[in-house]
């Protein structure tokens, strides 16, 4: 393999549940990135050394401004859109809001980033669409946070 062939990247996505708004996830639309235009959730790159959970963290409270407890993998997708030269693999991760230790509602503390946040029912026939394209490739196989 050449020194300068293309390699996945590694995103972290994480599926927030809060007790204010059950069988709910936070989804925002994207802008100014890959996926602009669609709904995604919040996350972004893992970083060097960072630990899944870690990133999920730090990820929820830059965007959201949210604080959470017990983050816990959820899932894994290998999304390749070749004539994008798109290839993430992404790690879903799923965690509840710390409604005792910080905010309970979004904020869009990344305007240039994300049209804003909403809670929306995974179950919903009415879950906005188009999807950014991991979360789109985890609904098409069956994925569901709320399921163990």
């Amino acid at each position: 393999m050449a020194g300068n062939a293309k390699r996945p990247k590694v995103g972290v996505g994480v599926f927030i549940f809060s007790p204010l708004h059950p069988g709910c996830v936070l989804i925002g639309k994207r802008k100014g990135s890959d996926g602009q235009g669609t709904y995604g959730l919040p996350g972004g790159h893992l970083e060097f050394g960072e630990e899944w959970h870690e990133c999920a963290k730090r990820e929820i409270f830059e965007e959201t401004g949210l604080t959470v407890k017990n983050v816990g993998f959820a899932a894994v997708v290998n999304s390749v859109i070749l004539k994008e030269e798109y290839h993430y693999i992404t790690i879903f991760m799923k965690t509840e809001i710390d409604t005792e230790n910080g905010i309970g509602e979004p904020i869009n503390t990344e305007p240039d980033k994300c049209e804003g946040w909403e809670w929306h029912e995974w179950n919903s026939k009415m879950f906005p669409s188009p999807l950014f394209r991991p979360l789109q490739d985890a609904r098409a196989q069956g994925y569901n946070p709320f399921e163990t």
